[in-house]
């Protein structure tokens, strides 16, 4: 397998230098199950990605208007506004969750019910095994007789109280029994590490879409560093991205060649 890597200065040069080295290095197949079953694709091997600067404004791609095609993303489906009915940020950051969605990252982030042997634990105050912490409506709270806990502010109020150095502090998107879904989630984990008093972030998605997937991906991701760094008290730092299934898929190849000037 090829390791394929890439040092971005931000978000939009990572996605550009991710595009054009696809076209060379990806390697062409059919997919068998999941989006676009029956279709082909370009693939890297594996994909990692170190941003220096992912805070760097504008967030999503540069497309030269000589190039004639469309942005992949859109402001408004970052931020929210007209065509959208929520943002993606609010579906990275909230609980909320539509009917018919099996999950979002969100709900995943914010909305994480304790239960089985962690609840039985909990309820005993065993402190041996679980991090009691009070049900204060915003970490651990509460919802038709049910708890739940918010990973993101949980890790926030962490390493406010406890320090910055330890190596506990994982967002966790992905369930054991996400292998009974029909479309399990592609982002598995952000992990976080403060270093030299800086946040920074390093980001696991079993498949991932590059032409539309990663910009809009890690524009949110990159709001939610933001938002953790200001809630802890530390700047707001780097970002390592990894994927087994980074990919190109058919439809976005001459959209990739148009915006690379190889047409």
């Amino acid at each position: 397998m090829h390791i394929h890597h890439i040092k971005a200065r931000d978000l939009p040069d990572l996605w550009f230098q991710a595009v054009h080295d696809i076209l060379d290095h990806g390697r062409r197949f059919t997919i068998d199950r999941g989006s676009y079953a029956g279709q082909t694709r370009l693939e890297y091997d594996y994909f990692t990605g170190h941003v220096l600067y992912p805070g760097t404004h504008p967030l999503i791609p540069d497309i030269p208007p000589a190039c004639g095609i469309p942005n992949p993303v859109e402001e408004a489906y970052i931020y929210g506004g007209e065509g959208y009915e929520r943002s993606y940020i609010e579906y990275l950051m909230t609980g909320h969750k539509e009917p018919g969605e099996s999950y979002t990252y969100g709900e995943r982030l914010t909305r994480v019910p304790i239960n089985g042997d962690k609840l039985k634990w909990w309820k005993s105050e065993n402190k041996e095994i679980i991090d009691l912490r009070d049900i204060d409506g915003r970490i651990v709270f509460e919802e038709d007789g049910r708890l739940y806990l918010n990973q993101i502010e949980w890790i926030i109020d962490t390493y406010k109280r406890h320090g910055h150095r330890n190596n506990q502090m994982v967002l966790q998107i992905a369930h054991p029994s996400d292998v009974t879904l029909v479309d399990p989630p592609c982002l598995r984990s952000i992990d976080t590490r403060i270093q030299d008093d800086t946040l920074n972030f390093f980001v696991y998605f079993r498949s991932w879409d590059l032409w539309g997937g990663l910009p809009a991906n890690l524009a949110g991701i990159q709001n939610l560093k933001t938002y953790m760094a200001d809630a802890i008290g530390v700047k707001d730092g780097e970002m390592i991205v990894e994927s087994k299934g980074l990919h190109l898929y058919g439809y976005a190849e001459d959209l990739a060649k148009l915006r690379c000037l190889r047409v």
